[in-house]
């Protein structure tokens, strides 16, 4: 059977600065785009060559008539063609449902650190969905608005609110809703599930997570819960949101992943 071909967006730094590479795996209902707004143009300007890839059925890799059939699995075999194309042992920095995959493909893969960003926490997603269900009862009739791009100032206001940070403008948040995609139900369902799943192992490999005081998709109170097992460095980030690498607090985001990455990673 042959192959899906996956797009893995690779931007060599100018200058590069010794350190291994980042590669970057977007979450869930998007792609890698929102890496390459702020976070790639600020990391290879300081040295690190940067890869992002597209997860099977997003963006511009292939399987999107498939898109439902996959899961996590499939997922983190995806990042393990990607680590495997690149040749060397990568910095993994996941966002959201990223997390998970980089966290699946970690139990046998290698590389040299791990940043987890808004993590889905250990308990799955059935949590977060209870909580938007009773504080953001419309965020689950307008996202099907937003996959299909008929967006009203109603859609607008229900994702920045759920999404980003209060201090996103709205027009940066129209701006960034194309992004959103559809996702597949196969792995919505898998995080949906997550805590009566099988534990994975644990590398001991440097490891930083990542949350925004205002994330209202997983706040920031389950975030030890994902640094325990992995022995991570936690870091929350006043005033930002689920989106941290678009948020406009995005640089110190970026900052505290490169602070962590020459005290614990580089060289």
């Amino acid at each position: 059977m042959t192959e899906r071909s996956l797009k893995i967006h690779s931007h060599p730094a100018p200058n590069p600065n010794g350190g291994p590479p980042l590669l970057f795996v977007h979450g869930a209902y998007t792609h890698a785009l929102c890496w390459q707004v702020n976070f790639i143009p600020w990391f290879t300007a300081r040295g690190y060559d940067c890869h992002a890839l597209d997860l099977s059925g997003h963006g511009q890799s292939e399987g999107h008539d498939q898109l439902h059939e996959f899961g996590l699995a499939d997922y983190a075999q995806d990042l393990k063609r990607a680590v495997d194309a690149l040749g060397t042992s990568p910095v993994l920095v996941g966002h959201s449902m990223g997390t998970l995959v980089v966290q699946r493909y970690l139990s046998e893969g290698a590389a040299a650190g791990v940043a987890l960003l808004a993590p889905v926490p250990p308990t799955g997603t059935v949590g977060s969905a209870a909580r938007l269900a009773l504080s953001e009862p419309d965020f689950f009739a307008e996202l099907p608005n937003v996959i299909g791009q008929t967006f009203t100032p109603k859609t607008l206001d229900v994702m920045a609110r759920v999404y980003f940070s209060p201090e996103m403008p709205r027009d940066n948040v129209e701006d960034y809703l194309p992004m959103i995609q559809n996702e597949s139900d196969h792995a919505v369902a898998e995080m949906a599930t997550l805590a009566f799943q099988p534990t994975l192992r644990r590398q001991r490999i440097p490891a930083l997570v990542v949350n925004g005081r205002e994330d209202r998709v997983f706040p920031p109170d389950m975030l030890f819960f994902t640094a325990l097992p992995w022995q991570a460095r936690q870091s929350v980030i006043d005033g930002a949101g689920h989106m941290l690498m678009l948020d406009p607090q995005w640089e110190e985001v970026a900052t505290t992943l490169a602070n962590w990455l020459e005290q614990h990673v580089a060289g």
